[in-house]
């Protein structure tokens, strides 16, 4: 596929290799060149917390939460 670079040097990924690749938003892509060919390769996270930031969900907010575990039993 073919893309165009825009005005402030920016490309849109077509959704396609996006979905294959796994890039979501914020993913960090490290681009090298190579022989005249610009390549991108996504980049991996080896801290064990980014990795899990945001996957537990508790079905309540963060004031109930924090609520719940002081002890106190309005947090229903």
């Amino acid at each position: 596929m073919k893309v165009k670079v825009a005005e402030r040097g920016q490309v849109t990924i077509p959704k396609p290799h996006r979905n294959k690749l796994g890039l979501t938003k914020w993913t960090i892509i490290d681009f090298v060149v190579k022989n005249g060919k610009l390549i991108g390769c996504k980049h991996t996270i080896d801290d064990a917390i980014i990795k899990v930031r945001g996957c537990i969900n508790l079905g309540m907010n963060t004031d109930k939460f924090m609520r719940m575990i002081r002890g106190k039993n309005d947090y229903k």
